[in-house]
């Protein structure tokens, strides 16, 4: 489980801008979920009651510092937690049938949504307006300056982020 602050949030149409303190960005897809009310300890039956929205997003990672950090057996939260690391899309009813990109959106996150909010309410309280996102089952992809990603949700554009 990787925690993020709220400075690591990227809403609306603005850019990524790389640090200057990596060489090497890569982003991997996530859906992330916006919690609707209070709770601990939830059981897996009841965990779909307690998040409203989803919304696409895209977590950015430090790849140089990711490896620097797990060669040295250091966490690698530097790598993954910094300013602006986490780009979201806008937000759509969770009882929306999500296609991503032309591509059904069932079993490629490494959680349900469900099992995330067990998961998360098993070690904190999960609070109306928290975000929890599940990445999806596939390793970054660099991305370079200039780049442009994109997500489109059941045929309509939902995130749009430029790499400056």
């Amino acid at each position: 489980m990787v925690l993020k602050g709220d400075s690591c949030l990227l809403n609306g149409r603005k850019p990524f801008f790389m640090p200057d303190w990596t060489n090497e960005i890569g982003v991997t897809p996530c859906i992330i979920l916006r919690v609707s009310r209070l709770g601990k300890e939830i059981a897996l039956e009841f965990a779909d009651r307690y998040y409203d929205a989803v919304a696409p997003g895209e977590d950015f990672i430090a790849l140089d510092k990711a490896r620097e950090l797990a060669a040295a057996g250091k966490p690698w939260t530097p790598a993954l937690a910094f300013d602006y690391s986490l780009a979201i899309g806008e937000w759509i009813d969770k009882d929306e049938g999500l296609t991503v990109n032309g591509d059904r959106m069932d079993g490629v996150w490494l959680l349900s949504p469900n099992e995330a909010i067990e998961q998360a309410s098993k070690v904190m309280t999960i609070r109306q307006g928290d975000l929890i996102y599940i990445q999806a089952m596939q390793a970054p992809q660099p991305v370079q300056k200039e780049d442009i990603i994109t997500v489109e949700v059941n045929g309509e554009e939902k995130l749009y982020c430029k790499i400056k």
